[in-house]
Parts: C-alpha cells; sequence; structure tokens
C-alpha cells in the first residue's frame, strides 16, 4: 500500500473573491483554492487539506498581512461558534458579495442575463435582529485549546449554547449571543447559572440521558417573549422550581411552556407542549397584519427584513383586485395574508398539516375571507382537478425550502400558466435551476436580492418571471 502523498503548504497566498457558500477564494496555476475566514486582501500561508481535479481546500496556517478591508470581529465567541461567519467583512462588503452571489448563481445556472437586478436590499439592523434562537444543553462542553493543553482535569463539563460545526455531541458555552435582544442572553445565563448551582443534569447525546435538553427564546416587535425548555426526563421535583424560577426572574416572558422529549432526535413538533404560565403563543404585527406563533410555528426570523421581503413579493405580484393567487410552500400564510389584502382569492398549498392550521388561524385572526389553504404533496395537489375547482391562477407565488422545486413541481407551474410568477428563494442556486426550467416559457423581468442574516453568507432572493 502506497504512502498518501503530502499535500503542499502555498505560502504568501492573496485572497482575491468570496465564493458563494461564504468561503473565502484564492487561484493557483489555474486552481480554485477555498479557505475559510479570510477576506479578500489578506495575504496568507495555506496548508491544503484536500486536493480535487479543479479545486483544493486548506485551511489558514499564519495570517501574514491584513487585507485594508478586513474589521475586528466584534464576538469573542467568533471563529468557534460556527456562526456569523463574516463578521471580518464591512457590512457594505457583505452586501457586495451577496448580491454577486445572486448574480453568478443566475448568469452560470440560470443562463440568465442580468439586466433586471436591484440593489440588495441591506438590514438596517446588523446584531440582534433574530426572533429566535435555540440552545442545547450538555454534558460534554467543547474545551478550548487552552483548556486542553493544560492538562488540568476539567470535572464538570456541563454547557449551554451552540453545536460547534462538525462536532454533533459537543456544545460551547455561549455568555453573549449578538443575534438576539440582550433580554434572551439574560434568560439563558439565569437557566445556566441556575441548574448548574443546584446539580441538574446536563443531556449526553450518545447516551440519550439526562434532565436539561434545549432552550428555545422567541420574541417579537410587539415585544412579547416566549421560552420553552425541552427536558430529557419528566422529573417535576426539578422541573417545577425551575418553571417557577424563570416565571418569577423575568416577568416579561408573556408565554413560558416545557416539553418532556426523551427520543433520540432534537425536533418536538411530534410532542406536547405545556404551558406553564401565560398564553400559548406570542403575537407579531406587520403592516397591519397580525401573526400568531407557538411553540411550533415557523415564522421568518428577521422580522423586520421579512416585512422588506412581503413586500417585494406585492410589489413584484402587481395585483389590481380580481386576481387568483397561489401561495405554493405557504407555510404559516404570512404571504398569503399580504397577497388576500390586494387579491380577489388566494389559495395557499403547504406540505405540512400543522403549518396549514396555522395559516388558518392567521387568515381568521385578520378578518380576511378570500384565503383558503389546503395541504398536500405539490407534485401531486396541483393537478388540472385542483384547478378546475378553485380556478386557474392568474399570479403564483413560490417560496420552497433551500433544496429549490422537485422537477415534477417545476412541470406542474407549467402547466398551470399563471401570467406572472413570483419566487422567493433562501437559496440562490437552486432558484436558478429552477428558473432555468422555466425560462423556455417565462423570462425573469425583476430581481430583488434581501439581506436576512447580516454576518452570514446566507442571503434571500425574490424573482419575478412573466410569461413569454
Amino acid at each position: 500500500m502506497g504512502r498518501k502523498k503530502k499535500l503542499p503548504l502555498l505560502e504568501d497566498l492573496e485572497i482575491t473573491d468570496v465564493a458563494a457558500e461564504g468561503k473565502s477564494i484564492a487561484r493557483v496555476d489555474n486552481m480554485v483554492v477555498f479557505v475559510p475566514g479570510l477576506v479578500p486582501g489578506d495575504i496568507a500561508d495555506v496548508q491544503i487539506a484536500r486536493k480535487r481535479k479543479k479545486y483544493m481546500e486548506g485551511f489558514v496556517v499564519r495570517l501574514k498581512k491584513e487585507s485594508e478591508i478586513r474589521i475586528t470581529p466584534f464576538c469573542k465567541h467568533f471563529g468557534t461558534c460556527g456562526g456569523c461567519k463574516w463578521q471580518q467583512l464591512p457590512y457594505e462588503k457583505q452586501l457586495h458579495y451577496k448580491e454577486k452571489q445572486v448574480a453568478d448563481n443566475l448568469q452560470r445556472i440560470g443562463k440568465t442575463e442580468l439586466s433586471d437586478i436591484r440593489p440588495i436590499l441591506g438590514s438596517s439592523i446588523q446584531q440582534r435582529y433574530r426572533n429566535k434562537l435555540e440552545f442545547t444543553f450538555s454534558a460534554s462542553r467543547w474545551l478550548t485549546q487552552e483548556e486542553i493543553a493544560s492538562e488540568n482535569e476539567i470535572e464538570d463539563r456541563r454547557a449551554l449554547g451552540f453545536h460547534i460545526p462538525g462536532k454533533f455531541d459537543r456544545v460551547m458555552n455561549i455568555d453573549t449571543c449578538y443575534l438576539q435582544d440582550e433580554r434572551s442572553d439574560r434568560i439563558r445565563n439565569f437557566i445556566k447559572e441556575y441548574t448548574l448551582e443546584n446539580g441538574y443534569t446536563y443531556y449526553h447525546q450518545r447516551e440519550n440521558k439526562g434532565l436539561m435538553r434545549n432552550l428555545i427564546i422567541r420574541n417579537t416587535g410587539t415585544d412579547e417573549w416566549m421560552v420553552v425548555m425541552v427536558f430529557g426526563e419528566n422529573d417535576t421535583t426539578r422541573i417545577v422550581p425551575l418553571m417557577n424560577h424563570i416565571q418569577d426572574r423575568f416577568s416579561f416572558i408573556t408565554s413560558l411552556n416545557y416539553v418532556i422529549n426523551p427520543k433520540l432526535n432534537d425536533t418536538i413538533h411530534d410532542l406536547e407542549i405545556i404551558t406553564y404560565h401565560g398564553k400559548d403563543h406570542i403575537l407579531e404585527v406587520m403592516d397591519g397584519l397580525k401573526f400568531r406563533i407557538g411553540p411550533k410555528s415557523f415564522f421568518q426570523t428577521n422580522s423586520l427584513q421579512a416585512l422588506l421581503l412581503y413586500r417585494t413579493v406585492l410589489d413584484f405580484a402587481e395585483l389590481s383586485g380580481p386576481e387568483t393567487v397561489y401561495d405554493l410552500y405557504t407555510g404559516t400564510g404570512t404571504i398569503a395574508a399580504f397577497l388576500a389584502r390586494k387579491a380577489g382569492k388566494v389559495i395557499g398549498i403547504e406540505y405540512v398539516e400543522e403549518a396549514v392550521a396555522d395559516a388558518r388561524t392567521n387568515i381568521a385572526l385578520n378578518g380576511l375571507t378570500n384565503a383558503s389553504f389546503r395541504a398536500g404533496d405539490l407534485r401531486e395537489v396541483l393537478s388540472e382537478q385542483f384547478m378546475a375547482e378553485y380556478g386557474r391562477p392568474d399570479v403564483i407565488v413560490t417560496d420552497p425550502p433551500r433544496t429549490g422545486m422537485h422537477a415534477e413541481v417545476v412541470k406542474n407551474l407549467l402547466r398551470a400558466a399563471p401570467e406572472k410568477i413570483v419566487y422567493v428563494s433562501c437559496n440562490p442556486a437552486t432558484q436558478a435551476r429552477d428558473i432555468h426550467l422555466l425560462s423556455a416559457a417565462y423570462r425573469i423581468t425583476a430581481i430583488q436580492p434581501v439581506d436576512m442574516f447580516p454576518h452570514t453568507h446566507h442571503v434571500e432572493n425574490v424573482v419575478r418571471l412573466d410569461r413569454r
């Protein structure tokens, strides 16, 4: 058996661009080199860890010269936590590379001309913009390099924070997270201190045991707060005192809940939620529309930017009053509610039945009577029989998951033949693929990128397609 070839150390490598997945790019002898953690203009020694026919992947050994555009990250957890990976890039540069990501995908994958792209809608708030965070309790805390090097025995490995990327059973303690209102930090740190001081067991993922498992914190622009404690065991002698202490300490929490999850996975969608104090939901208001958010509800995690996104959808749809609109992948009906105020009729279709129930609740909450919802697989639901029953669509709005639309769903859209399609996507690559499949019958007439997640490489994009 031959010895594995040693991969090279590339010295004085200059970063020239940023890839769609957020990694920085350099080029050596017509080969692309992907390196995390650098910005264009940085010069570094990079150890290659993986080599393929057309590209290489590496990691920084030494940063030799800092780029003029590099800034100091604001979070002490940066680089280990795995979130907010673009903190070293100025925000205007982040927007530039997100807009470029959209353009590159539409040109390369969608084979599209880009005369209709609009400047990206940046976020006026770049810190504490999320309305939901989920934290994990772990009996196996991630150890820093300093702790490992010290060789001191660490008896208490309990942690409350985020999973380390690539380490499913390792969690990093988080002191301050700049993603949510500072009250989220106060709640999390109080729960951590109380449970540590009182000997509560933390969840051991490999052994599937331990009381403290997950913590979900949600808030809204109406200043309502929801806390969901997830316990791995039904130990009321421990659960009740903790819930009482949370209730007493944080009077601003309007919905305090818990759930018992003894399963091997973290999902709570198939489990009973127990409302311990307050309401079983919180309320968000956007453009005068009310949205009820329960512990299991999906809702865009950046409410301010979601409002810009929904306004863009409405603008692109150009509704004048009598139109029949199909809202595909409607979720909990947020976009459908915006559309229903302008359209003659809106039909929302969604695979998840619980989401459809939320959508019906939200439509009723706003007194809208011209929207209806159907649960089912879009590959089967969107049929000629369905259109005969509900009317052929004048406009279709589609907001699929990151994987994009199934090829059969694209075929159903072509058969439905609406005058306009408004395609909302959190993944410009799969959006571009689907648009290419639609391009024989539809042409792009408007493109609007929206930044939903500052300091990450993720970007939302809205495209309007008109029938040729």
